[in-house]
C-alpha cells in the first residue's frame, strides 16, 4: 500500500531507516550475508529491526519525542517547521548513529569470538583485483589449458554484485606447463569469465616466471 499523506511517508520512512543504517553498517563490518543478498529479505530484515529501535525509543524517550514533534501546532509534525535543527539531530541520531554503534558493537563482539576474522569485501575475487596495481596474471583454465597476460592502467576487473570476469590489457604466450612465454605482437587483450578459471596466479611487475620484464613492448 502506498502512502498517501506526508505523514504515512514519515512513518514508513522512520519505520526502515534505522533498520536500513543498522544493516548497511554491519555489511561494511561484517561482510554480506547470503540471506541478504535478496532484496525481499533485505527489506524485512531492515523493517523488523527498524520496528525495534522505533519502539526501544518510544519506550526511552517517546514523550519527548511526540512533543518535539508536534511542537505547538496541530497538525502531527509542526515541530519539525518550529525546530528544525533540534529535529533534524534526532533524525541523525536516531536513525544514523544509534544503528551504526549498535552493529558496530554486534561486529566487535562476534569478531571477538570468531576462530577466523571475515573481510567485509563482498567476494575473495573482489578482494584479489581490489587495489591492484600492474602485475603478470597467469590463469588456469577449467580445460587445463594456460593464459597470462599483463593487468595494468586499461585492463578491468569485474565487482560484486556483477559475475566475475576479468581483461588484460595484453596477452602472453604460455608454456603447457604453464610458463610465460614472449609477448603475443599486436596483441589487444584478452578477456576471462571467472566461470572458465580453475586457478589465477599474480605475479608482482619484476619479471613473469621464464617471461619478458616489461608490457611495454
Amino acid at each position: 500500500m502506498t502512502p498517501g499523506t506526508v505523514q504515512q511517508l514519515t512513518i514508513v520512512v522512520l519505520l526502515i531507516l534505522p533498520g536500513t543504517s543498522y544493516l548497511f553498517a554491519g555489511e561494511r563490518l561484517l561482510g554480506i550475508r547470503e540471506a541478504e543478498q535478496e532484496a525481499a529479505n533485505c527489506l524485512l530484515r531492515a523493517l523488523g529491526m527498524g520496528i525495534l529501535l522505533d519502539a526501544a525509543y518510544l519506550i526511552g524517550a517517546g514523550p519527548q519525542l511526540v512533543r518535539l514533534l508536534r511542537g505547538r501546532g496541530r497538525t502531527p509534525l509542526s515541530g519539525v517547521a518550529e525546530h528544525p535543527r533540534a529535529v533534524g539531530l534526532f533524525v541523525l541520531v536516531l536513525v544514523v548513529a544509534v544503528p551504526t554503534s549498535l552493529a558496530w558493537a554486534q561486529a566487535h563482539w562476534i569478531r571477538r569470538r570468531r576462530a577466523a576474522l571475515h573481510d567485509h569485501t563482498p567476494t575473495a575475487w573482489d578482494a584479489l583485483f581490489q587495489d591492484r596495481g600492474a602485475c603478470f596474471v597467469r590463469v588456469r583454465l577449467k580445460n587445463g589449458g594456460w593464459v597470462g597476460g599483463w593487468y595494468g592502467a586499461r585492463s578491468r576487473a569485474s565487482a560484486y554484485p556483477r559475475e566475475g570476469d576479468l581483461f588484460l590489457e595484453s596477452q602472453y604466450r604460455m608454456g603447457p606447463d604453464g610458463s610465460f612465454g614472449a609477448r603475443l605482437p599486436s596483441t589487444g587483450g584478452l578477456y576471462l569469465r571467472a566461470a572458465d578459471v580453475d586457478l589465477v596466479e599474480i605475479y608482482e611487475p619484476r619479471r613473469p616466471p621464464q617471461g619478458d620484464t616489461d608490457d611495454s613492448a
